[in-house]
């Protein structure tokens, strides 16, 4: 059973996930505006992937006997100055992310919630991933700056990304194997 802390933290946090999903729907759509195919791909899977972390802490919840509360979904921008811009916002967005993760294990560890913080394990490593590829993506369009070749380069290869998450939640996510 979850405490009421640890449940309204997790509600919460399913919100922010799915935030994040519209947030990178956002990216992906003005990628996609702007000419920039491979960007929208690429954004469209982290939509994908976000998803897929707000449906995990979805159904925990449920599965330690707590109750789903769903909040209303903040507006995301729908603009950005450049490829550049829109990945630091990336990168910034996935820090605050790491910090509310942290903030959830913190409480599940002032809970006592063991089995709250193995089940949290899985997102701390997944923010480290997260935050490496956006560094390493600004990176790169830091070495590029006004190569419009340099940029259709990225673009294609952002477009070889693949969505490896499950995207049909209509039968839950337990039990189902997940390519990471």
């Amino acid at each position: 059973m979850l405490s009421k802390k640890m449940e309204e933290a997790l509600n919460a946090q399913v919100n922010r996930e799915m935030y994040s999903a519209y947030l990178y729907m956002a990216m992906s759509a003005y990628s996609n505006e702007i000419g920039l195919k491979g960007f929208a791909n690429w954004f469209m899977v982290q939509y994908h992937e976000e998803m897929l972390h707000a449906m995990k802490i979805y159904e925990y919840i449920q599965r330690k006997g707590g109750s789903n509360k769903l909040y209303a979904i903040d507006e995301p921008p729908a603009r950005w100055e450049s490829a550049l811009d829109m990945f630091e916002a990336t990168y910034a967005h996935e820090q605050k992310v790491t910090a509310w993760i942290n903030e959830l294990m913190e409480i599940a560890i002032e809970e006592k919630d063991h089995a709250t913080q193995i089940f949290l394990q899985w997102y701390v490593t997944e923010q480290v991933e997260e935050e490496e590829n956006d560094t390493d993506i600004i990176a790169r369009l830091k070495m590029i700056k006004e190569s419009t070749e340099g940029l259709m380069l990225l673009d294609r290869e952002l477009a070889q990304r693949m969505t490896t998450v499950l995207t049909d939640f209509s039968k839950g996510i337990e039990g189902v194997a997940v390519a990471e």
